[in-house]
């Protein structure tokens, strides 16, 4: 089973360079999309491939959001987390199987100088609470705006402390998150230097300048049905990247 998440910066943007080509080429069984700035009837995408869409979009318009596309109707779909101060601005989607979860999220930052950071660090702990709250296995993914490895920066003594890096966001994203999920992409490559986020400033994407800031994470359970996780470089339209899960779930997910 394939799944991909991309933070398209804006869906309806990204739209006018060929994101429903690449939807068509990867195929895959689900999409999650992160920063759709969009309202739902802002949102003209027709295709065949995906019947089920659920959008949960800001109240704030042109700001935040996320999608799901899928080729299989959910038992049941959760927007946000019941907790009035962080779901205005549409952040999380939760799709419920008979044998998983998926979860899409686009976690806020803590902002320049860290102004949010106080904000930041309760949403992760309400977000880590939500996901422990599910009964059953978990696959999670989206942009976490957390660089969690010295290797995900190019320069991390000097970036040490910005948002993302901070000490206070990588201990709440282990404390919360990695306590009970593995990171996909670190299993299959513990010592890769890739990203999936570069500044549209001073040519950063063209000189590798960048942060592996997006994640599929998945349950202990589902540690060994792990068949591959990428991060696909050389798929353009947005300041991040998708990125791609393949996991051996295809006959519980089909044929049930």
């Amino acid at each position: 089973m394939k799944l991909i998440s991309w933070n398209v910066n804006g869906i309806r943007a990204v739209m006018k360079k060929g994101f429903t080509d690449v939807l068509d080429e990867l195929d895959a069984d689900f999409v999650c999309i992160q920063e759709t700035k969009a309202q739902p009837e802002q949102i003209e995408l027709y295709t065949d491939n995906y019947p089920y869409l659920y959008t949960n979009s800001a109240k704030r318009k042109g700001y935040s959001g996320t999608m799901i596309l899928c080729k299989k109707e959910p038992l049941s779909v959760k927007y946000g987390m019941d907790i009035h101060e962080f779901d205005d601005e549409g952040r999380v989607i939760t799709l419920e199987y008979p044998e998983f979860y998926l979860v899409t999220v686009y976690v806020p930052t803590s902002g320049d100088g860290l102004m949010r950071l106080d904000y930041r660090l309760a949403w992760d702990e309400a977000f880590g609470n939500h996901l422990k709250s599910l009964d059953k296995p978990v696959m999670v993914c989206g942009d976490f705006n957390v660089a969690n490895n010295e290797i995900d920066v190019p320069y991390p003594d000097m970036m040490q402390g910005t948002a993302g890096l901070s000490d206070e966001e990588r201990e709440r994203f282990k404390e919360n998150l990695l306590s009970s999920l593995v990171d996909t992409y670190r299993v299959l490559h513990p010592e890769t230097v890739q990203y999936s986020w570069w500044s549209y400033r001073g040519q950063a994407r063209e000189n590798n300048i960048g942060m592996r800031l997006d994640y599929w994470l998945v349950s202990n359970d589902l540690k060994d049905k792990i068949v591959d996780s990428k991060i696909l470089d050389d798929i353009y339209g947005s300041d991040h990247c998708p990125i791609m899960l393949d996991i051996d779930l295809y006959e519980s997910f089909f044929l049930t």
